[in-house]
C-alpha cells in the first residue's frame, strides 16, 4: 500500500510471550527472516527458549521483569493465549502487542467469545452462561442433553470440560468442574471438525489458508489433513467468517478459528486462538510461506505472504513416548519431521509432529 510503513528492519527483536513449541516454531520463522527473538515465560526448559536470542523466566505478574522484557524488545507477540491480559495491556504502554489485549480478552472467556462471534453474524452452538448448580440446572433445561459444560476460563486440549448427559446431576457436575463460572453447549451433530488459519496486517490486507481438517483423540488434536474433505464453496465460507472475525477485532497477526461443519454445510464455529495453531503445522511443509512466518510479518509490519499451498498434507502429531519412533520417521521417504526438544515423554504430550505430503490434487488418507 503506497506510504505505508516499511515494517521492523531485520535485527530488530521479537518478544514472544510464551515459550512452548509454538514460540520456538516463531523463533525459527523470524531467524529465517533476519530477527531475533527475546521469549517470556514462568517455565524452566522452554522449547522456545532454546532457539531464541535471549529469554526472560519470570512469571506473567512480574512487573518489574514485564517492564524489562518490554524495554528490550521492538514488538512483542504470543504463543499462548492464556497470558493474563493486564501483563499485555502493561507491556503494550511500552511497545507495541500484535495481537492486542482486546482479542487476548475475547479469546479467554468463551462467553465472551461466543457473545462476540453472535453479534457479528457467525454462528455458534447454542449455549448459556452458567455461575452455579442451580444454573446448570436451568441451562440443561433450555440448551438440552446431552451437552458440554465447559469452564468459562483457561482449559485446552480437551481439559476444563465434561459431558453432561439427560440424567446427570447438576450439582454432581458443577462439582466435578470446579469452576466458579462455566459455559454449557449443545452437542452438535456435525460431520467433521475443520480449521481455518487466517493472518492480518497492519493495513488490514488478510491471507486465509486453505481448511484444514482434523481429527481428536481423547481431546487432543491427532491430525490435520489439507485438503479438508468439504465443498470449495464451505472453504470459501469458513476463510471469509476467519476473516471477518479478524476484522471486527482490528487484528494484527495470525488467528485461527475452529469450526463443526454440520451435514448441510453449514459452519458453527466453536473456538478462536489468537495464535498461530497446531492444526497449522502442516504449513511449515506444504506452503512457501508458513503460518509462523505470516505471524512474523504480521507482527512486524511486513507485507503478508501468499498463503497458498503447492501440495496436500497430512500432519501428525507426535504424543508422549512414540517419540522414540524417531528413527524410523526420520528414514521414511516423504515424511517432514519436527521434534520440539522436550525430555519429558507424558502420556498425551505433545513431542512434536510429521507431515506427510503428497503431490496437490492427489487423494490423502
Amino acid at each position: 500500500m503506497a506510504g505505508a510503513p516499511a515494517g521492523l528492519p531485520p535485527g530488530s527483536v521479537i518478544g514472544i510471550l510464551g515459550g512452548g513449541q509454538l514460540g520456538r516454531m516463531i523463533a525459527l520463522a523470524a531467524a529465517r527472516l533476519g530477527y531475533r527473538c527475546h521469549v517470556y515465560c514462568p517455565e524452566e526448559d522452554a522449547p522456545a527458549a532454546e532457539i531464541a536470542t535471549l529469554a526472560t523466566r519470570a512469571d506473567y505478574g512480574d512487573e518489574a521483569a514485564l517492564d524489562a522484557f518490554a524495554g528490550a524488545v521492538d514488538v512483542v507477540t504470543l504463543e499462548f493465549e492464556n497470558v493474563p491480559a493486564e501483563a499485555v495491556m502493561r507491556i503494550a504502554e511500552t511497545v507495541p502487542v500484535r495481537p492486542d489485549a482486546k482479542a487476548l480478552a475475547v479469546a479467554q472467556d468463551r462467553v465472551a467469545e461466543k457473545n462476540f462471534l453472535n453479534a457479528i453474524g457467525v454462528a455458534t452452538a447454542r449455549f448459556r452462561e452458567v455461575a452455579s448448580a442451580g444454573d446448570l440446572r436451568r441451562a440443561m433445561a433450555d440448551i438440552g442433553a446431552p451437552a458440554i459444560l465447559k469452564t468459562a476460563r483457561l482449559g485446552y486440549d480437551g481439559k476444563g470440560q465434561r459431558a453432561v448427559g439427560p440424567g446427570d446431576d447438576p450439582e454432581a457436575a458443577w462439582r466435578q468442574l470446579g469452576a466458579g463460572r462455566a459455559i454449557l453447549e449443545a452437542r452438535v451433530d456435525f460431520e467433521r471438525e475443520v480449521s481455518t488459519i487466517v493472518a492480518r496486517g497492519r493495513d488490514g490486507s488478510t491471507a486465509a489458508f486453505d481448511t484444514a481438517e482434523n481429527a481428536h483423540e481423547n481431546g487432543i488434536l491427532r491430525t490435520s489433513r489439507v485438503p479438508a474433505r468439504i465443498p470449495s464453496a464451505v472453504d470459501g465460507e469458513a476463510r471469509a467468517l476467519a476473516a471477518r472475525i479478524a476484522g471486527a477485532l482490528d487484528y494484527v497477526g495470525v488467528l485461527t478459528v475452529e469450526f463443526f461443519v454440520a451435514g448441510d454445510g453449514a459452519l458453527l464455529a466453536n473456538e478462536i486462538a489468537p495464535r498461530v495453531h497446531n492444526s497449522g503445522h502442516w504449513t511449515l511443509d506444504a506452503c512457501a510461506a508458513s503460518q509462523f512466518e505470516q505471524a512474523v510479518r504480521a507482527a512486524c509490519g511486513l507485507p503478508l505472504a501468499d498463503a497458498a499451498r503447492h501440495s496436500d498434507a497430512v500432519m501428525t502429531n507426535i504424543l508422549g513416548a512414540e517419540a522414540g519412533d524417531w528413527p524410523r520417521i526420520a528414514a521414511e521417504p516423504g515424511a517432514c519431521l519436527h521434534l520440539y526438544g522436550k525430555a519429558d515423554a507424558r502420556p498425551g504430550r505433545k513431542m512434536g509432529h510429521v507431515t506427510r505430503l503428497t503431490p496437490r490434487g492427489s487423494e490423502t488418507a
